[in-house]
């Protein structure tokens, strides 16, 4: 039996390019912002709520997709909208339409992300969620290689020139956009009622969720809040004194680790187990955290990130691959939704956390605390059930 479906196949190729779009921005986005005169507080303000927005959304997409019995509407729309944020960036720049724009962004993300990793479980069996959740993220990850690169190289012959990237990166937007009609909503799950979707009901799944659901994301989210932003992990390499070039390089070389080991960990996942593998990972994450509290060797630092890239690939997509293994069917976008919600929220905890660790008792402190809570919540996880196949 083929595992990497046709669909799957499409689906890849758009978070690639998808990838491509946004990740070739990323390294800039804070430079443009302060070029056309943003405050570093209206930054993160503007990132704040920009993420509040992706991931409250999230949850009531999720929901919206599996009442209505569709996946297509929500993958395409979501995908559009990220696309056409891009170069609306550059089009104007007075405050409100940034915040609008980088808003459509990151409702676009919300849209999305609950049916489209519907569709990737829809087209996998229990046996064989680990490596289409890996294969999905391996060729994410590409696109967060592609795009870095693409944007250095650019930006290396046009100095300055932050605005035509904005537009460059709407290319591999509408190539994204354009994958999206080569597929088609099969086997639509039934509907679940006409009753109106309320934002805030994907919270009411809590309530409804099997058990297993409910103590595997207590460890998930726990972990989420002691896993801080990689801006963090960026920080420390210019604390040790190096410059942006090394910063940004040790970034690409991570995102290459990550997605080279995503789709063999994910097919290893699904030998040994989803459990085992991921715990797997945390340790690693331990690991990482407590030798970056005190490395200041730069080949270490990229020892360090080549061990944080497998970390990656043996947590991310496992995550979602397990989650859908002890949820109903009819239930994934909601599932995976609910997740992500709260893992945003979470997210934003756990660096405005790390930065007041930082701040207030120094840089090992931060990395420390992480690494030693980690090591709780792997004790944790030790306690729940392998997932049953559904």
């Amino acid at each position: 039996m083929r595992i990497i479906t046709r669909t799957i196949w499409v689906l890849s190729f758009i978070s690639l390019f998808t990838d491509v779009a946004s990740e070739m921005l990323y390294p800039v986005m804070p430079i443009y912002l302060k070029s056309i005169g943003f405050s570093i507080v209206i930054i993160g303000v503007l990132e704040g709520f920009a993420e509040a927005i992706a991931g409250l959304s999230k949850g009531y997409f999720g929901k919206l997709s599996d009442n209505s019995g569709k996946r297509l509407p929500f993958v395409r729309w979501g995908y559009l909208l990220s696309a056409v944020s891009k170069p609306m960036m550059a089009i104007f720049t007075f405050p409100a339409w940034i915040f609008s724009a980088r808003t459509i962004d990151r409702l676009g993300k919300g849209i999305r992300t609950g049916a489209r990793d519907a569709m990737l479980s829809d087209e996998a069996t229990p046996q064989t969620k680990g490596t289409v959740f890996g294969f999905h993220r391996s060729m994410d990850t590409l696109g967060a290689v592609l795009g870095p690169a693409t944007a250095l190289l650019f930006l290396y012959f046009n100095p300055g020139q932050y605005k035509a990237l904005f537009y460059i990166a709407f290319i591999p937007g509408v190539i994204a956009i354009s994958f999206t009609f080569f597929l088609k909503d099969k086997n639509p799950v039934a509907k679940h009622s006409l009753t109106k979707t309320k934002f805030l009901d994907f919270i009411k799944y809590w309530k409804q969720s099997p058990a297993a659901y409910r103590k595997l994301l207590v460890g998930l989210l726990a972990f989420t809040l002691v896993n801080s932003s990689d801006v963090f992990l960026l920080l420390r390499i210019k604390d040790a004194g190096f410059d942006d070039t090394v910063s940004i390089g040790v970034y690409i070389f991570y995102n290459i680790v990550y997605a080279v080991f995503a789709y063999p960990i994910g097919i290893l996942a699904d030998r040994m187990g989803l459990k085992n593998i991921f715990i797997s990972g945390l340790v690693l994450f331990a690991i990482v955290y407590a030798g970056m509290a005190f490395n200041t060797n730069l080949y270490l630092f990229f020892v360090l990130f080549l061990v944080y890239g497998i970390y990656a690939a043996a947590t991310e997509g496992i995550a979602k691959a397990w989650i859908t293994n002890i949820t109903d069917k009819k239930d994934t976008a909601t599932a995976i939704g609910t997740f992500t919600s709260f893992q945003s929220i979470c997210t934003m905890l756990a660096s405005s956390t790390a930065g007041y660790i930082w701040f207030r008792f120094g840089m090992p402190a931060a990395f420390i605390t992480s690494a030693v809570l980690t090591v709780i919540v792997i004790l944790y996880l030790l306690t729940v059930s392998k997932p049953d196949f559904k």
